[in-house]
């Protein structure tokens, strides 16, 4: 038996003894009109409230059914994570071997760049030097 059909059979068995008790209490008395709307507001509201948590409930349920469907979808991508995050953990791998390698070359590269550079402004030097000494002799 499901919650719902539960809460409406011991809203049932409920209504039920109120019916029998109110009517065995109040018999022989006279019920005034007031009385008569009030009591008739009263189980309106009571209705009222008994859809509204049949609403609630149903909705409760399709929340439930969503939640089981999303656990279930997320077990079943699990290993497709899994896998996605090893073979990231390998292209990170690669990438810091790969990084390590690009800044050794610039390293050797900037090395023999800072010779040529030596090598050009002494050559530089030396011609300014050999024209001043022209000049000056």
């Amino acid at each position: 038996m499901s919650s719902i059909q539960t809460r409406r059979r011991r809203a049932s068995i409920w209504r039920e003894y109120n019916n029998n008790n109110n009517n065995n209490r109040f018999e022989g008395m006279e019920h005034t009109e007031e009385s008569r709307q009030f009591r008739q507001e009263f189980e309106d509201r009571k209705k009222t409230q008994d859809t509204d948590l049949d609403e609630i409930s149903r909705g409760l349920q399709t929340l439930k059914r969503l939640g089981a469907d999303m656990d279930e979808e997320m077990a079943r991508q699990q290993p497709a994570i899994e896998n996605i995050d090893f073979k990231m953990d390998g292209a990170q791998a690669e990438m810091k071997t790969a990084n390590m390698r690009l800044k050794e070359t610039v390293e050797k590269a900037r090395s023999s760049r800072h010779f040529c550079v030596d090598a050009t402004l002494i050559c530089v030097l030396l011609g300014i030097g050999m024209y001043l000494y022209r000049i000056l002799k």
